[in-house]
């Protein structure tokens, strides 16, 4: 019931998640990423721990795959998981349970992984991995570039009702966490435009909480009282 990925920036080091489906609120229990550590989503019949167990292993030395391959062997009921991950040096895992729903199929290159199910088709995940290759700029633009390629190619094999957006750069906290959990148009577009509206405010959203002296004002009633 979902497409997503997980990538880095080779450039900056952020790391970025990026995810969809016909389930409500597809990104509160399937979005994990970690400053200086990776990104982690696991999907299909979810189960919410493994996303913290594989960061806290490679948080702990691991690369992506011995951490994806931990997570495997202490896992319960991991026929019906999927999860994929990215480290701080780009290598990246998936590990897709053979009970994975529908069509189901995952793509991989360096700094970005893509995994999906119940999918029109089985080249989604490698339109999503090519799209976030083939795009420039920050990697907000790139995830929403790549989930657009993903949808464009067939997407789910239903209707997609959620999405979100996670990025994390060198703070403790997501600099970027965009959601749409329910709605009966696209919510890709919802994000994207979300986005759109997000990415220029979000170094100031950063000043606010590091050091507001600093932080600019938007001129909004009560900006100048509460920032």
């Amino acid at each position: 019931m979902t497409f997503s990925l997980v990538a880095r920036c080779a450039e900056t080091g952020m790391f970025g998640l990026a995810i969809s489906s016909s389930s409500p609120a597809v990104a509160a229990r399937c979005s994990y990423a970690r400053s200086g550590v990776g990104a982690v989503a696991s999907q299909n019949v979810t189960d919410p721990t493994l996303g913290p167990l594989v960061l806290d292993l490679m948080e702990g030395g691991m690369s992506a795959p011995e951490a994806v391959a931990e997570a495997k062997a202490r896992g319960s009921f991991m026929d019906y998981r999927q999860v994929l991950a990215v480290d701080t040096n780009g290598r990246t895992a998936i590990h897709s349970g053979p009970n994975s729903l529908g069509i189901w199929t995952e793509a991989q290159a360096r700094d970005v992984a893509s995994g999906g199910n119940l999918l029109a088709n089985d080249c989604v995940p490698q339109a999503i991995v090519d799209g976030y290759l083939g795009a420039a700029g920050h990697i907000g633009d790139r995830l929403i570039a790549a989930m657009r390629a993903g949808r464009d190619a067939g997407g789910e094999a239903g209707p997609v009702h959620s999405a979100g957006l996670l990025i994390v750069d060198n703070v403790s906290w997501p600099v970027a966490e965009l959601r749409c959990d329910w709605t009966e148009d696209d919510p890709i577009e919802n994000i994207a435009t979300a986005w759109d509206v997000y990415k220029p405010q979000l170094s100031a959203y950063i000043q606010r909480a590091l050091d507001p002296r600093e932080a600019p004002s938007y001129g909004v009633p009560g900006d100048d009282a509460e920032r």
